[in-house]
This record gives structure tokens, C-alpha cells and sequence, in this order.
């Protein structure tokens, strides 16, 4: 028995006697002070953690006022907070967080006529651009987090992204925002007019010659303040708007921004060009900027994990896409730009799939680069540092020198038309000889981008990460200024203290202290082979960017259905995430494994696997939760579900005899709502039929009958996963008629009592997990040279993972791992030359989230081409997801995230269409909520045989 995991409990603070009543009482909002509010806002995507008393979700512009005078009358600290992806520390805060996403995502007005919108801060930028898409607009700045970062965010880290070049910053796109100052006083900022704020204009007149000479001239300034904006000479007069787009939330929140949006063109190219390395690409950049591109985005091969044939030749790479009126256009300027440009190989990419395969490198890049290519972990706070585009070059060759100056790693990439570097480095963040390392680098680093023209921040604004680092870019006089500013809008010093102006040190508040070190592990279940067996390693994995909160559906992506459903951050990948983190802190989930804050938060997750795939680092919750629920339940009872389906296996053993009664009674309504409840079913279910006769009993009287095996080498090994021997087992005999057709091989029969594990692992059972496993690869008796095909996705993404990680000390595991094989894989493989039948049909349906993310689906996309099956499967989850759907409480999650993709893609089919599931949970899904007949693909493929061998007699 695992020992059980006690967190080091530390103090937090807590919130001034009578605050929160006072909160509740002036706001409509939702004021949460409990442990799983604190816990989701502690950090945001930097290396820093700071614990919240509590966290607001304000309704309007007047809660907003509300809750900054009662924090200015109780002394409390605020900070504003959007989609939480800052990378340098600066949506942290140990005071009240303004939740500013839950309700403020309005988009007011849009005006096509004089291109502006006005937005609420809350508004993701995805669903402005959406907005403005009907009328040719789009808002310029673009981040790689565009999907999940808010405008109000934007404005307070000046954000750029990667058609900065040709749209500027936020910054350049804010033409008035309505802001509320610390105590509640509301204030409107416009181009062109003044800070109507006592003393701003006397500090500007004062210091005239040092805010003139202290700036450097760069696209990519983000640093500090830009009290330069307030200048009497700045083109258009003083601009407050300017000046206040990244403070950080340290001077006022916004309510209200009115922005300017951009023509977007109707057509786009993409240029990628290849160069000898990463110094040619970033010398090359600037001389494509007259050139008068939209992106010139560069990185690096030591970033690109799996190319895939995507890239042309080289060692780095520069995106430089193109727009036009109609495509030619748009070509004819991108193949413009691969003649004029001096690389080793290049070219013109039209498609719009295949650009945005392209681009999703780029863009997954924030997360990739959380990993060196052996698995060490990098973080960020030196992510965005910029120098005059013209010195990109030579900076470079600096800064991987200063790197291996002080034996570290990283990985550059970045927008290297604006000189803006983004990297992750492979600090030592655990012990304080390497958080000693941190800051001797960042002292170092900091001298190396001033001696390079440079400004320490170029997209992320300063945070924690680099404001104590100010002084060497801007000397002590300018940062001193930057303090009296902050101090005019906001003299308490109540907003996200701890940056910009009087800042933490960067080596403070570090989120890895609280976490258990390397010298006492936490005593757990799986492997963890991927992070050297450490669960807390596994939960470092999640860095913040957030990928998983995105809403929008994911296309051939899985992550993460349950946040789209209920827009919760608990229910995101991130979220539950930040709660095991809290949870191995001890600081506010104090009951480790038993906390019942985790056990809710997790009790919504599908187990889908799609954050394993597509989380950009490779958070696997679906192991994190069956690792919490096995410790959370040891030694207690169980949901009743839990021995219900997660035993699933030995109850369908048990019942196969009595199929026929068992069926009978199932459909008698009183007995089945009765059997439901006792089991923890959701009522809204119908019980799955028994099959009369199980897959293995009709294939051993199959081969009675005439059926034998010629020889060990001419066999199939066949896989009998419990759905397909109970359930569904017409899928097997299908498989059966389609394997022994196209390889003239003879597929034996299974061996009795092995079972993958799958429910076992799924609902935290994994001593009996084990001991299923273990009796598996006793029985089981592989053939040396032999694959093993596997119907039931779910069943093959459990033998090829949860098995050798459950059990990495048994090679038989490993063994068993290797040989796993899907249904077209094995055919692919072992039947290359057989010609499937032709059907010239569209298809519909899913395919199986397990598959997406462990085993892929390249082979059954090709099977179904040279089949003629035309379509493409929908992504997302079918919300049954093995026991999940059952399980009472979960049918509305799981009805919603099969309305998200699939059941729409069904119900808008052609007649004709075929509706393909391999997964039996996909089937079921559909059969109960759509009433349509889903196939494995290998019930299509034999039905075809039957077709042709009939027509040939």
C-alpha cells in the first residue's frame, strides 16, 4: 500500500475581519474566498506563485468600482486577471483577483464604417476577430494564446504577436479606454488629451530632456512605462491611451477599451524559408521588411520535435506570410519574397490546412519549448526580450554563447522581424544553487541586451520576471520617475503591488518552493517514465498557456471537452492542473489525497486523454486522475459506480451464461431504474444489451467447423477486449472475415481471462488494475514476430500506455506495449498490397479520442481513401467516454459534448452517409441519443467483401 501523500502545510494569509461581507454586500458578482478559487488563481504562466485571499467575478463597471473602494478602505491588494497566460508573474497577486472573463466578455459596438469596436476586458480575442471577419476587419495583434487570451490582458502587457510588423502592438490599436482607479474613481483615457490625473503633466514638464534621451528606439519596447507617450511632441499630442497599455493592472483596471481593427486580407500566402541556421535567418529578417510582409516569424530546429515533411530544408526557418486581394495575389507576394530572400530552400504554401499545420508549430511552440528534446524541463523569464531587428543576428550568437557560458539550454524562436526573442531555458528552479544560477544569468543577460540596444521585455511586459532588472536598461532616474507615476494613479499602492514600479526580486516566490523536492518524492502508483518517475514533475508539466481553455471547438482536437461545456477553469486541463499543485504545496488544499477541492474538479474530467496529445506539454490528467482517485479512495468506500462499471469486466464474465434473461429483465422499467441506482447509473441511460454469444465462443466453433490453423507463422493474434466479447462482438467476427481475406492468415482464438485493465485504471482501482494486467501477461502467450490487433481503441491506448507504466519494472509489459497494433495499422502493415473493397461513400462519425492522442489515425485515413469513404471524422469527445457517461451526474456534461461536434455532424449526413465509431462508447453514444447505427470500420469492410463476393457469383 502506497503511503499516504501529507502535505507541508504553510500559513496563508487571510482576509481583514469583515471584508468579505463587505465585498459581497457592494458587488452582484460571485466572491469566492474558498480553497478552490485561491487554488486556480495562485499562477498564471510564469515561474511565479502568489496565494490570493480571494477571487471576484464582477458583473459590470459598477462591481468593479465597488470592489476597489471596499479593497482601498480594508487595505486589501488587488490584481485584474483575463485568461491568466502571462508569462512574467504579473496576473498573480496575493489580495483579491478580479476575475475579469466570466462575465465583461461583451463586445459593445462595431463599426465596419470607422473600423473600431468597443469591448468589455473580458472579450477573447478570437471572438472579436470573429466578429469583425463579416466585414473584411480583424483586430492586428495576434499572441500565440489568441484563442484564450483576453483584451484586457492585451492592454496591460502591450501585446503584440506575429503580424506585429505590419499592425503594431496593442498599444497601436487603442484609441480610448474607460479605467477605474484603486479606491473606485472612474476615469477615460483618449488619444490626444491629456491625463486628467493631478501632477502627470507637471512630472512630464520636469523631466522633458531625460524622457526625450532615455528611451531606446525599438518595435519591440515593452519595457517599464512609456511616459515618452506623454510628450508634448508625440505625434497627435500626449496620448494617456499609450502610455497606460502595459502597466500591468498597476495603475487602474480597465472596463471598456474602444480599439482599432485592420482590413484583413482576403487571401494569404506563406513563404517559409530555410537557412544554414539560426544566425543566417535572423540576419536575413530585416532585409525582407520592405518587402512590406504581415509575419516574419523565425525559429530554430532545435524546436521542431516531428516536421513531418512540412518544412523545407535548412536548420531555422522564416515564416513570412503574404496577403492579397485574391490568392494570385497573395502568391505572386509571398514567391516575390522566396526569390529576394538569400536561403537554402524555400516555398509557397497556398493551402489553408496546410498553412495552418505550419502555423500550429509556431504557435505550440510556448508550450514545446517547456521541454529540451531529452525530456529536461526549461521554463520562461527570458521569453521575450527584443533588440533592434538589425542586431538580431549578432545577438544570437551572443546568447547562445552567454547559455553555454553558464551550461544552459534553450531553444529561440520568435517574431525575428521585430528583433523579439522568445526562448524557455533549462534553469534549475529546485535547489538554491540553481535558482542562484537563475539570477546570475538574468544579471548577465540584462547587460547583454542593453549592450544590443535592447528592451528586456518585448512582448510579456516585465512582471516579476525582469522589473528589478529596469535599472540597467533605463538607469536609476527614469525607473524613479516610473515610481512617482505609479504613485499618482495610485497612491495606496493597492494595485498588483510587486511590479513595474518598487518590484519583488526576480528570484522570489518562486512557484517550485512549495512543491515536494527532489530529495523526497511522492510515493505513487504509475511510472512516470517521461518525467523520471516524479508525480510532482508530472504536475510541473502544466506551465499556464492554456491551450485547454480554449472554447472554440477543436477540430480534429480532443482537449479539453469538459471546460468547453461549462467554461469553468476547474473543469480545464489547466485548472485541475493548479489544484494538484496546490494540493502537493499543502498551503491551500491542505488534505492532500483526500481533498475533496481535487476530487470535484476532477470528478468532470472524461478521462479523454486529449490533453496528452494536445496540451503542447503533454499533460496526461487522465493518469493524474486515476492516480488521485486511487490514493483518494484507499481504505474507504467507493462511488457505487465505481464497483459497477469500473469492475465492468467480471460482472459481463459472470452474466455472458444468463444473456437472454438478463436482456428480458433490462428491458422491464421498474427492474432496470432499479439496477441503475443500485449501480450509480444516470437514470437518462438505457443498459446496454448482452451479447447471446460472445466473440470467442463463435470463433472456436468457427474453427471447429473447418477452420485450422496451417501454421504459426500464418496466424493473427486478435485481441478480445471485453466490449468486443460481451457487447459488440459482430465487430470481431467482421475483423475476423476481413484479416483471414486480406493477409491469408488464420486468426486464433483468444486466451480466456485477459482483460487490458482499462475500467480498472479509469476509475483509480489500480492494485486490481495490476493484478489484471499481471494475469494478462501470464496468459496472454505472445507469438515472437507477431503484432497484436486490437478492435477497441480505448483497450490498444491502454496496453500501449497504462501497462508498461503500471507495471515498468515488468518487461513483459514493455514487450506487449511494442507489438499493440490498430485494426488499419495491421493492415497497412501486413497486408500492403491487398485491394480493399471500393464503396464511393461519405462518411460521418468520431474518431476515438484515445486513438487521437495515443495512437493516431493516419492509417485509417488512408485505409478510408483507398476505400473511396470520403469525409472527415469529427473531433472532439462523445461525451460516453467509457463508465463517464453512465456515472449519475454526468449526463448533461456528456450530452453536451457530443452536441458540440458529433451528433450535429450526424444529424446534418446525407442519406447514405456512413456513420463510423470504433470506439464502443462512440457507438453507444450515438445509438442513444442520435437512434443511428454506428460500424467499427471493420464491419464496413466486410459488409463490402460480402458485397463483391455476391456480385461474383
Amino acid at each position: 500500500m502506497a503511503e499516504q501523500h501529507r502535505p507541508h502545510h504553510r500559513r496563508t494569509a487571510e482576509a481583514p475581519d469583515g471584508f468579505a461581507a463587505a465585498l459581497r454586500s457592494a458587488v452582484r458578482g460571485e466572491a469566492d474566498f474558498g480553497p478552490t478559487a485561491r487554488a486556480l488563481t495562485t499562477m498564471d504562466a510564469s515561474n511565479y506563485r502568489r496565494v490570493p485571499l480571494g477571487v471576484l467575478a464582477p458583473r459590470d463597471a459598477d462591481d468593479i468600482a465597488a470592489a476597489l473602494t471596499v479593497c482601498q478602505e480594508y487595505g486589501v491588494p488587488v490584481v485584474p486577471r483575463g485568461g491568466g497566460t502571462s508569462i512574467a508573474g504579473q496576473a498573480t497577486g496575493t489580495g483579491l483577483v478580479l476575475d475579469l472573463t466570466r462575465h465583461l466578455r461583451s463586445i459593445l459596438a462595431l463599426d465596419p464604417a470607422a473600423r473600431t469596436a468597443t469591448v468589455q476586458p473580458g472579450v477573447i480575442l478570437d471572438d472579436l476577430r470573429a466578429a469583425a471577419a463579416p466585414h473584411g476587419l480583424t483586430f492586428g495583434p495576434d499572441p500565440s494564446t489568441h484563442s484564450r487570451c483576453t483584451l484586457g490582458g492585451m492592454i496591460g502587457n502591450n501585446s503584440c504577436g506575429a503580424h506585429s510588423v505590419a499592425w503594431g502592438t496593442t498599444a497601436d490599436n487603442v484609441r480610448a479606454l474607460e479605467v477605474v482607479r484603486y479606491g473606485g474613481e472612474a476615469l477615460r483615457l483618449e488619444q490626444g488629451r491629456g491625463v486628467d490625473l493631478p501632477g502627470v503633466r507637471e512630472l512630464i514638464d520636469a523631466h522633458l530632456a531625460l524622457l526625450r534621451t532615455g528611451y531606446p528606439d525599438l518595435p519591440r519596447r515593452i519595457s517599464g512605462y512609456a511616459l515618452d507617450a506623454l510628450l508634448p511632441e508625440h505625434p497627435g499630442g500626449p496620448d494617456p491611451v499609450r502610455a497606460f497599455c502595459g502597466s500591468e493592472g498597476t495603475l487602474a483596471v480597465v472596463t471598456e477599451a474602444t480599439v482599432r481593427l485592420v482590413e484583413a486580407p482576403r487571401a494569404r500566402a506563406l513563404a517559409v524559408l530555410g537557412y544554414a541556421d539560426e544566425s543566417a535567418a535572423a540576419e536575413a529578417a530585416p532585409g525582407l521588411l520592405p518587402y512590406r510582409p504581415l509575419t516574419v516569424e523565425g525559429m530554430a530546429a532545435d524546436l521542431v520535435r516531428e516536421p513531418a515533411g512540412l518544412l523545407p530544408r535548412g536548420a531555422a526557418w522564416l515564416f513570412v506570410e503574404t496577403g492579397g486581394a485574391t490568392p494570385a495575389e497573395a502568391r505572386a507576394h509571398a514567391e516575390r519574397i522566396l526569390r529576394a530572400a538569400d536561403a537554402v530552400d524555400g516555398t509557397v504554401v497556398t493551402d489553408p490546412a496546410g498553412q495552418r499545420a505550419l502555423w500550429r508549430i509556431r504557435e505550440d511552440a510556448s508550450g514545446t519549448a517547456t521541454r529540451m528534446p531529452d525530456g529536461t524541463e526549461a521554463w520562461p523569464g527570458w521569453e521575450d526580450c527584443a533588440v533592434p531587428p538589425a542586431r538580431l543576428g549578432p545577438y544570437l550568437r551572443d546568447f547562445r554563447a552567454l547559455l553555454a557560458q553558464h551550461g544552459l539550454r534553450g531553444t529561440p524562436y520568435g517574431h525575428f522581424g521585430d528583433g523579439c526573442i522568445h526562448v524557455r531555458i533549462d534553469f534549475d528552479l529546485l535547489t538554491p544553487a540553481g535558482v542562484s544560477r537563475f539570477r546570475r544569468f538574468s544579471e548577465e543577460l540584462a547587460d547583454l541586451v542593453v549592450a544590443h540596444g535592447g528592451s528586456l521585455s518585448g512582448e510579456h511586459g516585465d512582471g516579476q520576471a525582469r522589473a528589478e532588472l529596469l535599472p540597467r536598461m533605463y538607469g536609476d532616474e527614469l525607473v524613479g520617475l516610473f515610481g512617482r507615476f505609479k504613485d499618482l494613479w495610485d497612491p495606496a499602492g493597492g494595485l498588483n503591488p510587486g511590479m513595474l514600479a518598487r518590484p519583488a526580486r526576480l528570484d522570489e516566490n518562486l512557484r517550485f518552493d512549495v512543491l515536494p523536492g527532489p530529495g523526497r518524492p511522492v510515493d505513487v502508483e504509475f511510472g512516470y517514465p517521461q518525467d523520471g518517475g516524479d508525480f510532482a514533475g508530472a504536475v510541473r508539466r502544466c506551465v499556464g498557456v492554456a491551450k485547454c481553455r480554449t472554447e472554440a471547438a477543436p477540430g480534429a482536437g480532443v482537449m479539453c471537452p469538459s471546460y468547453r461545456v461549462t467554461g469553468e477553469e476547474a473543469h480545464s486541463t489547466r485548472g485541475r492542473a493548479r489544484l494538484l499543485h496546490e494540493m502537493l504545496a499543502g498551503e491551500v488544499i491542505t488534505d492532500g489525497w483526500r481533498s475533496t477541492e481535487v476530487r470535484d474538479a476532477l470528478d468532470l474530467c472524461l478521462s479523454c486523454k486529449g490533453c496528452r496529445s494536445d496540451c503542447p506539454v503533454g499533460v496526461d490528467m487522465a493518469t493524474y486522475k486515476a492516480e488521485f482517485l486511487h490514493h483518494h479512495y484507499q481504505g474507504r468506500l467507493r462511488p457505487a459506480a465505481h464497483y459497477a462499471l469500473g469492475r465492468l469486466p467480471r460482472w459481463l464474465h459472470l452474466a455472458a451464461p444468463f444473456a437472454r434473461p438478463l436482456n428480458a429483465l433490462a428491458r422491464v422499467g421498474p427492474l432496470a431504474a432499479l439496477a441503475k441506482r443500485l449501480a450509480g447509473i444516470t437514470p437518462e441511460r438505457t443498459i446496454p444489451e448482452l451479447a447471446t454469444e460472445t466473440y470467442s465462443r463463435w470463433l472456436r466453433g468457427r474453427q471447429g467447423k473447418g477452420t485450422h490453423i496451417r501454421s504459426s507463422s500464418r496466424v493473427v493474434q486478435l485481441w478480445a477486449d471485453t466490449f468486443t466479447e460481451y457487447l459488440s462482438p459482430q465487430v470481431g467476427r467482421a475483423a475476423v472475415r476481413v484479416l483471414e481475406e486480406a493477409t491469408g492468415r488464420t486468426v486464433l482464438p483468444p486466451p480466456s481471462g485477459v482483460c487490458c485493465g482499462l475500467t480498472y485504471v479509469s476509475t483509480g482501482q489500480l492494485d486490481a488494475a495490476r493484478r489484471v494486467m499481471r494475469r494478462t501477461l501470464d496468459r496472454i502467450g505472445l507469438l515472437p514476430g507477431h503484432p497484436l490487433v486490437v478492435l477497441e481503441p480505448s483497450c490498444a491506448a491502454t496496453l500501449r500506455t497504462d501497462l508498461p507504466e503500471l507495471l515498468p519494472d515488468d518487461p513483459r509489459a514493455h514487450e506487449l506495449s511494442s507489438v499493440v497494433r490498430t485494426f488499419a495499422q495491421y493492415l497497412e502493415e501486413y497486408a500492403p498490397d491487398w485491394t480493399p473493397p471500393r464503396l464511393d461513400r461519405p462518411v460521418v462519425g468520431q474518431t476515438h479520442c484515445h486513438q487521437h492522442a495515443v495512437l493516431g489515425d493516419a492509417a485509417e485515413r488512408r485505409l478510408r481513401e483507398r476505400m473511396g469513404l470520403t469525409g472527415e471524422l469529427s473531433g472532439g469527445c462523445c461525451g460516453l467516454a467509457g463508465n463517464f457517461g453512465f456515472e449519475r451526474g454526468h449526463w448533461e456534461v456528456s450530452v453536451a459534448c457530443a452536441e458540440e461536434q458529433l451528433l450535429p455532424a450526424v444529424r446534418g449526413s446525407e442519406p447514405g452517409t456512413e456513420v463510423l465509431a470504433d470506439g464502443f462508447s462512440c457507438r453507444t453514444q450515438l445509438d442513444q441519443l442520435a437512434g443511428r447505427r454506428a460500424r467499427h470500420l471493420a464491419e464496413v469492410i466486410a459488409e463490402g467483401l460480402d458485397r463483391e463476393e455476391g456480385a461474383g457469383r
